[in-house]
């Protein structure tokens, strides 16, 4: 069963029409990243899923229920985790679980079990420490032990890594990846487009509140272009090679960059038949970055 399914799903601001009829079908155990330049749509689209903010027109479900009409039902499939995640900085993060945990219907039995392990999980140490006491990284990892507490089936991550150190970027990157080991579906949206690359499944692209794209990193580089080769050799005269392509000199090397498989074999020709020494051959695949500037505002 799909975990999320979407019609026509549009919304509408005053003098602003973020999101404009789109549809799409998210699978259970996936990481899909939602990505786009300002404005594009992603916050509003992650509100919508989260339950947050009504569409204009359209229809949602998830797990098969119809989020207009069983909307209290379907919060308790979902974790939210905002970019923002303000947290009662008063409070000890134990009591702060147990705090929603309650919320949540949760036993006490189960609040502690549940804590004691998302804590392990993240690498936390409360130590009985006020949330105003941690760095923005342990508080991050708190709201995120926060949007699991309840077992969600589905999380809804907008900019979880937002301002963070490399590391508890990267720790907090290794965890998400490993959850749909876990049942879990992850939908995220980042700024940070290589950690995108790194643990999605599929990428959906928003421009202007519309999907102008959508599919694993695969199959966006044969959308957005082909791969492209970086043929680094050494030559006595390197402009004296015959049906050489332009080449700059790096490191040493003469580098050429072709954009096929026909050009590149026709340079390693030449290169060797010139008595030139090729030392490597990179292949270079179209990041989501590039995908992002061809696609513009």
């Amino acid at each position: 069963m799909p975990m999320i399914q979407a019609e026509a799903l549009s919304k509408e601001y005053p003098g602003v029409l973020a999101l404009d009829h789109i549809s799409f079908t998210f699978n259970e155990r996936e990481i899909i990243g939602v990505i786009g330049h300002n404005g594009a749509g992603k916050t509003t689209l992650l509100k919508i899923l989260a339950g947050l903010v009504t569409p204009t027109s359209g229809s949602l479900r998830v797990q098969g229920i119809d989020v207009g009409a069983d909307p209290h039902r379907i919060k308790a499939l979902i974790g939210y985790l905002p970019e923002e995640s303000r947290l009662y900085e008063t409070m000890k993060a134990e009591a702060y679980l147990s705090f929603f945990g309650e919320i949540y219907g949760l036993t006490s039995r189960q609040i502690r079990e549940r804590s004691d392990a998302l804590f392990t999980a993240l690498a936390l140490q409360p130590d009985g420490k006020r949330l105003a006491e941690f760095s923005k990284g342990m508080k991050r990892k708190v709201a995120i032990a926060r949007s699991l507490l309840h077992d969600p089936s589905l999380l809804i991550y907008d900019e979880p890594t937002s301002g963070l150190d490399p590391m508890t970027s990267r720790f907090i990157i290794s965890y998400l990846r490993h959850l749909p080991e876990k049942g879990k579906t992850v939908v995220l949206s980042a700024h940070n487009l290589s950690q995108v690359e790194a643990i999605c499944d599929r990428v959906m692209i928003l421009r202007r509140g519309q999907i102008v794209a959508m599919g694993s990193m695969h199959e966006l580089r044969k959308q957005f272009g082909s791969i492209s080769y970086s043929i680094w050799f050494i030559a006595e005269k390197p402009g004296d090679i015959r049906d050489l392509p332009p080449y700059t000199t790096e490191a040493g090397y003469a580098v050429v960059r072709v954009d096929s498989v026909d050009a590149m074999n026709a340079a390693t020709a030449a290169i060797a038949s010139a008595g030139g020494s090729i030392e490597r051959v990179e292949s270079h695949f179209p990041s989501l970055e590039e995908m992002l500037v061809r696609i513009g505002q």
